[in-house]
């Protein structure tokens, strides 16, 4: 009797804990969904959704410098590391093109 009303407290407190992780994840993936161009937001989450679009998109000069000019502004140290390494990959990448094009 003791032993059943453990285990369903813990499978409650379980479930609970998903629906939650859950529930946060969506309301995260929403946000970055919405704000994915907002790279010099004062909202942190809405910079973090704009770098994960600009990390997608295709290396150009533009973004290039963009992502520069983002560096230098950025003061939070995770959204500055992120950005330092798109930015890398997008160097390497127009560097690369324009060895082929040699």
């Amino acid at each position: 009797m003791e032993t059943s009303r453990i285990l369903r407290a813990a499978g409650v407190g379980l479930l609970v804990a998903a629906a939650t992780a859950v529930l946060g994840a969506l309301l995260v993936r929403d946000q970055i969904s919405r704000h994915r161009r907002e790279l010099f937001s004062p909202h942190p989450l809405r910079r973090l959704a704009a770098l994960g679009y600009l990390g997608s998109a295709p290396a150009s000069v533009d973004l290039v410098l963009l992502l520069r000019d983002f560096t230098t502004w950025e003061t939070r140290p995770m959204l500055k590391k992120r950005a330092t390494v798109i930015l890398s990959r997008m160097e390497e990448a127009l560097a690369g093109r324009a060895l082929e094009a040699i």
